[in-house]
Parts: C-alpha cells; structure tokens; sequence
C-alpha cells in the first residue's frame, strides 16, 4: 500500500477503450470495482434466490432481509405508493453498501470517495424528483416552495430559502457519502503506518505499535458501521425527496 493516504484514492488508467472527439476513454480501477460491486450484488441476490427454500440459507437470509429492510425504509417514509420507486433505492442502497465494505479491504479501491461517483447518484435522485413531481402534479409541483399558513409579508424569504434548501440537496446528498468514505479510510491508512514506522525502531517499537494496531482494528469495525450507515442515510434521504415528488403539498 501506498505511504501516502491520499495516493490510496487516485484513479488509475488500466486499458484504453477508444477515443472520442480527441478524449482518451479507459477502463480505470474505479470501473473495475465498480463492476466488481455489480458483479457482487448480482451474484447475492441471485445465489440468495435461486433456491427459494422455505429455510433460508445464508445468502438467501441476506438477500430476503435487503429486501425488507429498503422496503419498510420506504413504506415509512414515502407511503405505499412509494414503493414504484423501490427498484431505484434498492439499486442505490445496494451499491453504496457493498461498494463501501469492498473499499474496506486492503488493495482494493473506494469508488464512494470519489465526488464524482456520489453527485452522480445525488444527481440522478435529484432530476428523478423533479421529473416525476412535474409528471404527476404539473405546475402544482412547484407548490413544494409555497409553504401553506405562511404570513404574506415573509413569504418571499420562505420562497426562497425553500428553493435554496431543494437546490442545495445534491450537494449535501453527495458530499456527506464523500467525505464520511474519504475521512475514514485517511484515518485507517495514517494509523496503519504508524504499525511500521514504529514496527521499524526494533523491541520498544513493536511494544509501542500494539496501540495503533488496536485503533486500526477499531476504527475498521467503526467504518464497517459507517459503511452501512452512510448506505441507509443515502437511501432514506433519497426516499424523504421522493415523497416531495409524490406528497409536495405541506
């Protein structure tokens, strides 16, 4: 592994797929893990579906209680009608978790903690609730910003923060998943190298690595905790905007 944490994040070239309009386009470790998250998901819920025993194995334990758990997140929080939109956070729960805990194992690569991945997936909630709040509810979508029991006088100020409030949904939709993903495995790598720094410096340094070593096991078991959690808060806030969409009356 690299003595640098930040070199841990940088995007690496693996082959060369063609060029367009003079723009090199590769296959870099960030699709490759990408691919990798897809291939895994894939491989669970199918593996966990494929026997359908009325005593869930393992794999079929995981894959049903995904299942529930995204479904009932919805169901509290955007009704039953929200459910049509089960397949979009169950793929968004689903990538951001296992993309997440792969990112935990040594040699491999977070593609969570690359802004651009999150505030893609920010993005595509964010253009979703607006496309079908307008599908569904026309211009009286745009009643989301109208607060009802709001005094005239300071209507315009609530406009507006409501507008800069919604606006600013992807960016706080994207850069919480980036910066937990991103701080967490900063702090994993520095404690890391103090293991063979002091590991190095002979008896007294082995004795003095046991402290960071215990904090490398510990904050490991803290960024699992985090890894799910930063998959539930992606999917619960996605399904909040979602109910906007469908609900946008206050």
């Amino acid at each position: 592994m690299a003595a640098d944490p930040i070199q841990q994040f940088e995007i690496q070239k693996i082959a060369t797929l063609g060029h367009i309009g003079g723009h090199e386009i590769a296959f870099t470790n960030s699709a490759l893990f990408m691919a990798i998250t897809v291939v895994g998901i894939w491989a669970l819920l199918v593996g966990g579906s494929s026997k359908r025993a009325l005593v869930p194995g393992r794999m079929q334990s995981i894959a049903e209680l995904s299942y529930e758990f995204v479904a009932d997140t919805i169901n509290s929080t955007a009704g039953k009608e929200g459910m049509r939109f089960f397949p979009l956070v169950f793929t968004l729960f689903m990538f951001i978790l296992v993309a997440n805990i792969i990112g935990l194992v040594p040699y491999t690569f977070t593609v969570t903690s690359h802004i651009i991945i999150t505030a893609s997936l920010a993005l595509l909630v964010f253009f979703t609730v607006i496309g079908y709040g307008l599908y569904k509810h026309g211009l009286r979508f745009f009643g989301l910003f109208v607060p009802s029991g709001i005094p005239g006088y300071i209507l315009p100020l609530i406009v507006f923060i409501e507008v800069l409030s919604f606006l600013s949904r992807p960016l706080s939709h994207s850069v919480r998943l980036f910066a937990n993903m991103l701080a967490g495995h900063i702090t994993l790598k520095v404690f890391a190298s103090f293991i063979t720094l002091l590991g190095g410096l002979g008896i007294a340094g082995v004795v003095g690595a046991v402290l960071p070593l215990a904090m490398v096991v510990a904050l490991t078991a803290l960024d699992l905790l985090v890894a799910f959690l930063q998959a539930y808060v992606f999917a619960i806030l996605t399904c909040i905007y979602l109910n906007d969409a469908i609900h946008p009356g206050h």
